[in-house]
């Protein structure tokens, strides 16, 4: 390659055909993964080095066709078609599945009609020839016009092969000059609309696409007179052959691609039953194919929930000894100030903190998804939830992003990416937050222990059904609102099952762990610095008084408490509204800031006495030390785990010395909130809110990055609302008795709010989240 030192190829194909596998053979670990520009589609690029050059790799969404009606067609389509058409790679590498030849060589037509210089993988030859199915490479490159190398991505065979072929052609690429016949009034429109699309080699396909579809790409380029001839052309060919235009091409491709394959390929003359085809008549199965999906999905949340929490305290305790308090120490011994202090120490390395206690539970559930994914068993999930996810307006596709946020949101939102239509993303992210992540599970325990002794188990499972039905109800309001319109079609391949390569899946767990890390970290870091400095500055200026009443969140909490009054918060129980501040950073964070606080006011009497806070001395090994040991120790516990996927058993709480050991918090913790709440009524009505309230900053941040700030707008002021109303709801009708006036006139006015917000999104304008993509692909059709 001495003409280029560096050369851009692009990977397209087909769905399922092992594109991934392709891409991860030929890259290793030397990938990125970003967004495309405009859109919110995952894009993969990665690198190798070959006889001294660099050879950067483009990952293409994995389309069927690139036959993309801007209005109907989903953002893959788009995205790849307008790569392939703005000519950004020097080669393409189109991968086909051998086993499913005919179907794949469709794409292929496309792009030879576009003109691209393109290699031809063909991908899993080895699953063709168990099918008996013999293909002649040779044959298929003759007739192609263009190099046909077999390969198997999943161990690496050929790929050296193709890197040497990569080598030659795209320094000479080849443009194949092999065209599809239509017929000749079809011919006739094509010549005469050719020269008006400024002579470029991909000028006869985009004919074709705008014969095949309408004609706003051309209206809003405005090109008038052009339009006026497509126009024409239609109803010329319309009324020579009767049939629809796209039909007519599809059956004229079709056709191409049979003479193709005759000859080239050679099918066994008695076809055999595959063993994907045996298991699917078991996974599959009208009554066994829901409790086989079960199983699976309680498999995951064992192996994401209870193995991965045995590695959250080793990641929590090292970040903390290292970024929080090593640091500090550290500054704290070359003199820094107090402010800077608290801003790097506290601040960052307590964003810091946080972001590492997700790498398990987000590495673990990525793992287990990438395993799900390579086996081909996740098409058989979505496929067999589809009946009961369409009763909200949703795919069963979406089914597994919303299982996953039971351990949590954070990967759960991510997951969406694997749904085809926005409108589909938008209102799974939106009924994923009141999923009852893990994160919660303290808070509901410390509650449990305190003021449901005996039905605490009850009390948990009640909220996670009522998380889960508040999701449905959210999925209906939107559904009707503004994500009107019916759920994406539901047409999926299953992939047959094979067993999944480690490398393969450890890779894109590494890729997928990466980008939370880089993208969510960042938000998160920054939230968890301003909270930091607002718990720690004192309303006087003063550095340290975290969890304190001295600190300004302290004092803005108590300012904001009266608002939280008609849920059941009196005004002395200010560290309720601080717990709902630091919630919002992390809500397993809550349970430190109310044991703190109410610790604190239960011990001011002994403090007063002459008591004097213990002191700890910082050990930097011994942090080190201890958060290792964490893990055998965890580890140790998970057996007895199995029957509790979910982690609902809270321990012994009907003994408040164990339940203060087993939470981790002061004996005194718990007096002081019984002191403080308006009974079991009050702390019920509080947990409503912790249920619903606004996701924490890492879910927060990962909708942001998945949508837009208007759409993280709205789904954190829709869960606060539904968090406040129904708190405030449960709280005046199950005190009703105590203040009927009061009860009634907020009743009422809650059940008017509700009709109210429904009615106004009801006449808002319906989101149509692909339209500024639609709008951009519409303009370069035409300009190129």
């Amino acid at each position: 390659m001495p003409e280029k030192a560096t050369v851009t190829i692009a990977l397209a194909g087909n769905p399922n055909c092992g594109k991934t596998t392709f891409f991860n053979a030929l890259t290793g670990a030397n990938q990125r993964v970003g967004n495309w520009p405009g859109v919110t589609v995952e894009r993969k690029e990665g690198s190798y080095r070959y006889n001294g050059n660099t050879v950067t790799v483009v990952d293409l969404p994995g389309v069927y066709s690139l036959d993309a009606d801007d209005e109907e067609t989903g953002l893959d389509e788009l995205v790849a078609r307008d790569y392939l058409l703005a000519w950004e790679a020097d080669l393409v590498v189109n991968i086909v599945d051998a086993s499913n030849l005919e179907r794949n060589l469709y794409l292929t037509a496309q792009m030879l009609e576009m003109g691209v210089p393109i290699v031809i993988a063909l991908n899993m030859i080895d699953v063709a020839k168990e099918q008996g199915i013999r293909i002649d490479p040779t044959v298929l490159s003759e007739r192609l016009g263009c190099p046909v190398v077999p390969t198997v991505a999943s161990r690496e065979e050929g790929i050296d092969i193709l890197k040497e072929i990569v080598d030659r052609e795209a320094n000479n690429p080849s443009h194949p000059d092999r065209y599809i016949a239509y017929p000749a009034v079809i011919e006739d429109a094509i010549s005469s609309l050719v020269p008006c699309l400024n002579g470029t080699v991909a000028s006869r396909w985009q004919a074709l696409q705008l014969l095949t579809y309408d004609n706003r790409a051309i209206s809003k380029a405005g090109e008038r007179e052009l339009e006026k001839l497509v126009v024409e052309h239609r109803r010329k060919i319309h009324q020579v052959l009767g049939e629809d235009l796209d039909i007519i091409i599809a059956d004229s491709r079709y056709g191409f691609i049979h003479q193709i394959a005759t000859g080239a390929v050679e099918h066994p003359q008695e076809i055999k039953s595959h063993v994907s085809d045996k298991i699917d008549r078991v996974v599959l199965n009208r009554w066994l194919g829901i409790p086989i999906f079960l199983a699976v999905m309680y498999l995951m949340f064992l192996f994401t929930i209870n193995i991965s929490s045995a590695f959250i305290d080793f990641f929590d305790l090292a970040a903390g000894t290292i970024f929080v308090d090593g640091f500090g120490t550290l500054l704290s011994k070359i003199g820094t100030p107090e402010w800077l202090k608290v801003l790097l120490a506290d601040g960052a390395g307590g964003g810091i903190q946080t972001v590492s206690t997700f790498i398990p539970v987000v590495g673990f559930l990525f793992l287990f998804l990438s395993f799900l994914e390579d086996s081909g068993y996740m098409a058989r999930a979505a496929f067999v939830m589809d009946r009961f996810m369409r009763f909200v307006g949703l795919p069963g596709k979406s089914f597994v992003p919303m299982l996953v946020g039971f351990g949590c949101n954070v990967p759960a939102i991510m997951a969406t990416r694997t749904l085809e239509s926005q409108r589909d993303r938008l209102m799974t992210i939106a009924m994923n937050p009141f999923m009852s992540c893990g994160a919660r599970l303290p808070v509901y325990a410390l509650f449990a222990a305190a003021f449901f002794p005996a039905t605490g188990q009850n009390i948990v499972f009640g909220l996670y059904l009522l998380g889960i039905a508040i999701a449905i109800f959210t999925g209906l309001v939107l559904k009707n609102t503004l994500l009107k319109g019916q759920a994406s079609s539901f047409i999926m391949e299953l992939p047959p099952y094979h067993l999944p390569r480690l490398k393969g899946v450890l890779l894109r767990t590494w890729e997928r762990l990466k980008g939370f890390m880089v993208r969510a970290g960042k938000v998160i870091v920054a939230m968890v610095i301003v909270l930091t400095l607002l718990g720690s500055i004192g309303t006087d200026g003063s550095f340290g008084n975290d969890n304190s009443d001295k600190s300004v969140l302290s004092s803005v909490s108590r300012s904001i408490t009266p608002a939280f009054a008609p849920m059941g918060l009196e005004q002395d129980n200010w560290p309720a509204t601080v717990g709902i501040f630091t919630g919002v950073l992390a809500k397993e964070a809550m349970v430190g800031t109310l044991d703190s606080i109410y610790g604190n006011l239960a011990q001011q009497d002994a403090i007063a006495a002459g008591a004097s806070p213990e002191t700890e001395t910082f050990n930097f090994w011994g942090g080190i030390r201890e958060a290792l040991a964490t893990i055998p120790a965890n580890l140790a516990e998970v057996p007895t785990q199995l029957l509790d996927p979910l982690g609902l058993n809270i321990g012994d709480v009907q003994d408040t010395t164990v339940a203060a050991e087993e939470q981790e918090v002061a004996v005194g913790t718990f007096g002081a909130m019984v002191k403080r709440f308006d009974g079991k009524v009050g702390a019920f009505a509080y947990l409503l809110f912790v249920l619903m309230y606004f996701p924490c900053v890492a879910a927060t941040g990962t909708v942001y990055r998945e949508t837009n700030l208007q759409w993280t707008l709205f789904v954190a002021l829709w869960t606060t609302g539904i968090a406040y109303w129904s708190a405030t709801m449960f709280y005046q009708v199950a005190t009703f008795s105590q203040h009927p006036s009061s009860s009634t006139a907020w009743i009422v006015g809650l059940a008017v709010f509700m009709v109210g917000t429904i009615a106004i999104l009801r006449i808002a304008r319906p989101i149509r989240p692909t339209t500024a993509q639609a709008q951009k692909s519409d303009r370069t059709l035409v300009s190129r």
